[in-house]
């Protein structure tokens, strides 16, 4: 029996619920959010427990062993960025882009603990149970997965996972992870302990050093999120809050601020202007770490013609998690190990790959040195609204600015509704090349600028996939993307 693949294959409508809502990068992700917020679980218990679930089901994307960036908004309109991301060890003396010299402090873990000592009103056994129970009865394999552990194979087994059961799962099967379901529940049951320190630490330092990497035990002792107001700026008369640095979230500011100086344009016309002003904004990505003293900076842009920037990367790998609840907490979040399966350095004793985001260091002020934090593409946004806020987040690396200027110039320069902002088609500037999906109304338009148009099919994983979660006017919604195999759900 032929069963359609559902990735990237409808519009998704906005629903609203009276406990919550929550869209997620796959609809398992959804189902464990919204058992946490039928339970009684606030929108952070539900973000924690979408995410623990994306973690056991996409393990080229994100996992233990890399990172999370939100923002909680509660109900009275505070708004608190969480930054669960770590230094380059101690001893480190050169980051590479693969292998043990890449790996950063993993963080994903700590921030669990960390938002659900803050927001959280369900025991973190309990909110991580969803994951666990996939994680011990097994994940269906897709077709996806298993062709991207072909992929990078030879990576893994350089890494050190030629004994991973998932890694040699053919499609259609079903994979139970033990090591890794164990290590979640023991994640619940004792916290950050669990993992950053004691056997779980040892065993990722040995799995580092097995790949000529540096990571000691006080690197991961010493770990600590940072808990932090948000970077906030004025757009449009509203208030646009994205993650401080070392989130390269402020280049949206920039691109925004510079938007609303501009004339009155046509659409066609905008979307050359989106363009230009996105990949002038990446100029500055290396100096990120300045935050809000980058709004001084002009990004430029000529109306006629295409300036042919090579700013903006490829890199493409990350899942997104928007929740909002009936008390008006809402989240937006985003996590990763980087690139697909990040350093590739496996740990056995968890079941899972380390992160390469110390591929994330360039040059100077964003260069690499022991206990740094480079850089980090992961940028999730917040909006206050008229009736309420949006939190809007997508993976696609250097694609995530560029992807959520689209959305937010359809809905509140153009009039879009949500729904409809997020399905249109959309464009992304990377090395040099300007990628469009085929459906774009402006293509001869945006060709007669002078941009390298390079046609891709609709749903191409390098347009991003949108989640989208909010209040309005007292009540959850959310939305999500028809790309890849985003979804969302209402309780």
């Amino acid at each position: 029996m032929r069963i359609a693949d559902p990735f990237s294959s409808q519009p998704r409508p906005v629903l609203f619920g009276n406990r919550g809502a929550v869209a997620a990068a796959h609809p398992l992700a959804v189902t464990a959010a919204t058992e946490m917020l039928s339970a009684g679980g606030s929108a952070v218990d539900a973000a924690i427990a979408a995410q623990a679930v994306l973690c056991v089901l996409s393990p080229d994307n994100c996992g233990l062993g890399g990172d999370q960036l939100c923002l909680v908004r509660t109900g009275v309109g505070a708004v608190t960025a969480v930054n669960g991301t770590g230094a380059a060890p101690a001893a480190m003396n050169r980051a590479d882009t693969d292998g043990g010299n890449s790996v950063t402090v993993p963080g994903i873990v700590d921030a669990w603990v960390e938002m659900s000592r803050l927001w959280g009103r369900l025991p973190l056994g309990r909110i991580l149970l969803p994951a666990i129970r996939l994680a011990q009865d097994g994940l269906l394999v897709s077709e996806d997965l298993a062709r991207t552990f072909r992929q990078y194979e030879a990576r893994l087994l350089r890494g050190g996972a030629q004994d991973w059961a998932l890694r040699t799962a053919r499609a259609g099967t079903r994979q139970p992870q033990p090591e890794l379901a164990r290590l979640l529940a023991d994640i619940g049951e004792s916290g950050r302990d669990a993992f950053y320190s004691g056997a779980m630490a040892e065993a990722i330092c040995g799995a580092i050093a097995r790949n000529a990497g540096a990571m000691s035990l006080a690197d991961l002792a010493g770990h600590a999120s940072t808990v932090t107001p948000p970077m906030t700026t004025e757009w449009r008369g509203r208030r646009l809050h994205v993650q401080p640095p070392i989130s390269q979230g402020v280049l949206l500011s920039m691109v925004l601020a510079a938007e609303e100086k501009l004339d009155a344009l046509t659409p066609e016309l905008r979307d050359h202007a989106g363009i230009e002003l996105t990949a002038s904004s990446f100029a500055f990505r290396d100096r990120a770490g300045e935050g809000t003293a980058l709004l001084q900076e002009r990004l430029t842009f000529d109306a006629e013609r295409a300036s042919g920037r090579t700013g903006p990367r490829a890199y493409l790998h990350t899942a997104g998690v928007a929740v909002a609840d009936r008390d008006g907490l809402v989240v937006s979040s985003l996590i990763s190990v980087f690139d697909s399966f990040g350093s590739a350095v496996f740990v056995p004793e968890g079941g899972f790959t380390l992160n390469n985001r110390a591929a994330g260091f360039t040059v100077a002020p964003n260069d690499s040195a022991g206990g740094k934090r480079p850089i980090h593409t992961l940028a999730p946004a917040l909006l206050e609204t008229a009736d309420g806020c949006l939190a809007l987040a997508t993976p696609g690396a250097d694609g995530q600015v560029q992807t959520l200027t689209q959305v937010l110039t359809h809905i509140f320069v153009e009039d879009d509704d949500v729904a409809t902002a997020i399905a249109r088609p959309r464009w992304r500037s990377q090395d040099g090349k300007l990628l469009v999906e085929r459906a774009h109304p402006y293509l001869e338009h945006l060709a007669s600028k002078g941009h390298d148009v390079a046609l891709t099919q609709d749903g191409d994983l390098r347009f991003g996939a949108v989640v989208c979660a909010g209040m309005r006017d007292g009540q959850p919604f959310c939305c999500a993307d028809w790309r890849r195999e985003t979804w969302a759900g209402a309780t």
